[in-house]
């Protein structure tokens, strides 16, 4: 019967979990679940809270800075508009600081120059500075280091 407590405990510590985002309550749900199952072994009082104590430690000590570690990282992709900087395009209408058309992965995308003063022709090569809604802002790739 203690396995059911355990149980209850690992369901509510996994609740808590759920809603702070700690990594701690979710171990320490885990460490829970270690003691019921040396509760339904037939372990003694004792011997759970020794089961509890390791499973609850290595969580905390091993687990979670491995975890918070990863969690960190930037993600390796990048997707929606960000995938687009640094991209190649080629100008398909003359490009100014306020107008312009470019073909930029396959689309046509209205674009303005990142330098006000320059007017980029037709079939010119560019490159993808940033996104701006739904205009790209370009500069010249013959003029970039």
């Amino acid at each position: 019967m203690p396995w059911i407590v355990w149980l209850l405990a690992a369901a509510a510590l996994g609740a808590a979990e759920f809603f702070t985002m700690t990594l701690v309550f979710g171990l320490l749900a885990g460490a829970a679940m270690v003691a019921a199952v040396v509760a339904g072994v037939g372990v003694g009082a004792l011997g759970q809270f020794v089961a509890l104590g390791a499973a609850a430690a290595a969580g905390l000590v091993v687990v979670r800075p491995v975890a918070l570690k990863h969690m960190a990282q930037t993600p390796l992709t990048r997707d929606g508009s960000d995938a687009l900087l640094g991209e190649r395009a080629e100008v398909v209408q003359e490009v100014t600081a306020t107008r312009g058309l470019i073909k930029l992965a396959g689309e046509e995308w209205s674009a303005r120059a990142l330098d006000e003063t320059a007017v980029i022709p037709v079939g010119a090569l560019v490159e993808v500075m940033e996104i701006e809604g739904a205009t790209a802002v370009v500069y010249p790739r013959e003029l970039l280091p």
